[in-house]
């Protein structure tokens, strides 16, 4: 068994780690960590009554190291804090965080300073598809975020084909804010409503724009639901393809990645490690349609993917793959 840290495990993305690993044949919650310790699990989350009961320690750095995975659920430059530290030691780190994601320059234009440059070097984007061999000899994983992973997935394929800028409509539910209350996420703002927020600038476009190559025109919004991520991409081809044999042929051999027949609904992934892509032509217009579960595939499954191939274990272990929502 490999013990297992999660530090941050209070927010709803470490609650969803939690349930996953709860289920894995290898992996063994040892500590979960928070910034001052003492809360009991079962009281922040009444459904691990009786499943799972712990108490949160105080983060500390040995104490954290002493696992051999520690899956960091902390927010941007938090995170960077303690992998600085935590390299010093044996153990593998899976960084939620955009932390390690970018190059230095993309980082600090959209965040804030990086105090830990030596080891962006030593990170690998956490996308499985298009880093599955560079997982696996890595001691520092960045998992990507949920508005890239959907958009990569359903634009990569494509890239050397686009010349064109690309326009990328997607929409998330409420939990893709977290749990901190906002005027934008309260129940009176949100209901029966829909709006896009940081249209262009929104700090994901760079993630985006770095892994692709394209020129990326990014507008998010914010739908009524608790959680599903729903992209819509827009693009020009350079010459004619069969963009739907392309996709499949990309895809075929790829466990978490399905193609299909109809657009999207974010139904069909909800609860699920599960990227759909459908993909439809007018000469050389494309629209490309995703859709993921922005909690899982969009970072804790993908999460716990990362950390099977780390490991050297089959990367679906303990991922789950049905969980339809009527």
């Amino acid at each position: 068994m490999k013990s297992v840290a999660i530090v941050g495990a209070s927010g709803y993305t470490g609650v969803e780690l939690i349930k996953i690993i709860l289920n894995h044949p290898y992996f063994e919650i040892k500590t979960l960590f928070s910034s001052e310790g003492g809360e009991k699990l079962e009281e922040l989350y009444p459904a691990f009554k009786g499943v799972f009961e712990t108490t949160f320690q105080k983060a500390n750095i040995k104490h954290i190291a002493q696992h051999d995975l520690v899956f960091l659920a902390l927010p941007h430059k938090t995170a960077m804090s303690f992998v600085k530290e935590l390299m010093k030691y044996d153990c593998k780190i899976v960084d939620f965080s955009a932390d390690y994601r970018l190059k230095k320059d993309n980082y600090e234009a959209f965040y804030c300073p990086h105090i830990d440059e030596d080891n962006l070097k030593n990170s690998v984007y956490g996308l499985p598809e298009y880093f599955r061999e560079e997982i696996k000899d890595a001691k520092l994983v960045a998992n990507p975020g949920c508005y890239p992973t959907a958009t990569l997935l359903g634009v990569l394929p494509f890239r050397e084909y686009i010349d064109s800028s690309v326009f990328v409509d997607a929409k998330s539910g409420v939990s893709g804010a977290g749990k901190k209350v906002s005027e934008t996420t309260h129940f009176v703002t949100i209901d029966e409503n829909m709006f896009a927020y940081n249209p262009i600038k929104h700090r994901h476009s760079i993630e985006i724009k770095q892994f692709s190559g394209l020129n990326i025109n990014f507008v998010p919004h914010l739908l009524p639901v608790t959680r599903g991520m729903l992209v819509s991409i827009y693009a020009s081809l350079n010459k004619d393809i069969d963009a739907k044999e392309l996709l499949q042929d990309r895809y075929k051999n790829e466990p978490f990645v399905r193609v299909v027949d109809r657009p999207v609904n974010i139904k069909n992934t909800a609860g699920t490690n599960f990227c759909d892509i459908f993909v439809a032509q007018n000469g050389k217009d494309i629209f490309i349609n995703t859709s993921i579960d922005n909690l899982l595939r969009g970072a804790s499954s993908q999460a716990v993917v990362n950390a099977n191939i780390m490991m050297g274990y089959d990367e679906s272990l303990a991922i789950p793959k049905i969980a339809y929502i009527p």
